[in-house]
């Protein structure tokens, strides 16, 4: 029998709560991502097809992850929610279906795959909550920083590389190697070009200093740039004029958005000054500054986003943390040297 009494149980509750008000709906991947068990990285990392199963990287042991499983049904069922099932489709050549666990056809895999949508929510809440359980995750190929060798033909080559099942392979073995690259910079550009080009792929490089990978552009089909480099031109002069209102607004917005993420930290953590929570929350908003806040997660000000941003921000402001890494400590050890100290921060805070 699920309990929403318990700790968990609470926080399953609040999750799906602030998910539904945002947008709806709630799955259980939003689940487990509120409650900071997964990272964006981690889903970014199976999404593109990397790991067998998502349940490998979630900071959670398999009991704890069916438990808010069942934590969750049982909140959406007492509301009258109507279940989906997601789609998954991984970012490879044959779309296979991902897999949450290491068995595709168990009861647990149905139900880490479960949607549920409020009998409240609007048509278009409606409407966009299905494009997202069906949504198709972008071909994503590596651009390579020196020769190395494809697995299927055996050729050295240079440039980009697409990985499956953790093999290189190059782009005439995988028939892309007839598409044009189109360097980042243009958001209407990429957008015109990725509409028109029937097959496409992002390009990104792993950059080891944010243990990341940075979006360099995409391939897209030539008559694909063609017909959006014109469709460009023609619509200069009044884009350029939209920009100019747009960068007001969005500054506006950053300073709104600010206030908001603030807020919630104060909601979260009640002990938290609120010259900190408005450091926090200036320093991880930041547009283009890749940080938590600026995620979608962030953005939706989930729970487990707001609270890894203040993570962040006690790890290097209230524990040795950046001396260790600058005496040579492991990052994972450095990590776990200065846990204790920021579960006392935050259980202050709280």
């Amino acid at each position: 029998m699920a309990d929403l009494g318990t700790r968990l149980g609470r926080r399953v509750a609040e999750a799906a709560d602030a998910a539904v008000a945002r947008r709806g709906a709630v799955s259980v991947l939003d689940t487990l991502t509120a409650l900071g068990w997964v990272t964006d990285r981690a889903v970014d990392t199976w999404r593109q097809g990397r790991v067998d199963a998502l349940q490998d990287l979630i900071q959670a042991p398999p009991d704890k992850q069916r438990a808010v499983v069942v934590l969750l049904t049982a909140w959406a069922e007492a509301r009258g929610m109507e279940r989906h099932e997601g789609e998954y489709p991984a970012a490879t050549r044959d779309r296979r279906e991902l897999r949450f666990t290491s068995r595709a056809d168990s009861a647990d895999e149905r139900g880490f795959r479960a949607h549920w949508v409020s009998p409240n929510a609007t048509a278009a809440q409606r409407g966009r909550e299905e494009r997202r359980r069906a949504k198709v995750p972008d071909l994503e190929v590596q651009e390579a920083d020196g020769p190395w060798e494809c697995a299927d033909c055996g050729l050295t080559v240079e440039g980009p590389k697409l990985v499956e099942d953790g093999a290189p392979r190059c782009l005439t073995c995988v028939d892309l190697d007839h598409l044009e690259f189109l360097p980042a910079g243009d958001a209407t550009l990429t957008r015109r070009a990725r509409k028109e080009s029937v097959l496409s792929a992002v390009v990104v490089r792993w950059v080891p200093s944010r243990k990341r990978f940075r979006r360099l552009g995409l391939l897209v089909e030539e008559r694909a740039l063609v017909a959006a480099e014109e469709a460009c031109l023609a619509d200069e002069d009044a884009r350029a004029r939209r920009r100019e209102r747009d960068a007001v607004r969005r500054a506006d917005q950053d300073v709104v958005f600010q206030e908001r993420f603030a807020a919630e930290i104060t909601r979260l953590f009640p002990g938290c000054p609120a010259d900190r929570a408005r450091s926090i929350a200036e320093h991880t908003g930041v547009r283009g500054s890749g940080r938590v806040g600026r995620s979608a997660a962030g953005r939706d000000l989930a729970p487990g986003a707001v609270r890894r941003a203040v993570v962040a921000s006690v790890r290097h402001e209230d524990t040795p943390y950046d001396r260790l890494l600058m005496d040579g400590v492991p990052r994972e050890e450095a990590r776990a040297r200065i846990a204790d100290g920021i579960d006392r921060v935050l259980a202050g805070w709280a």
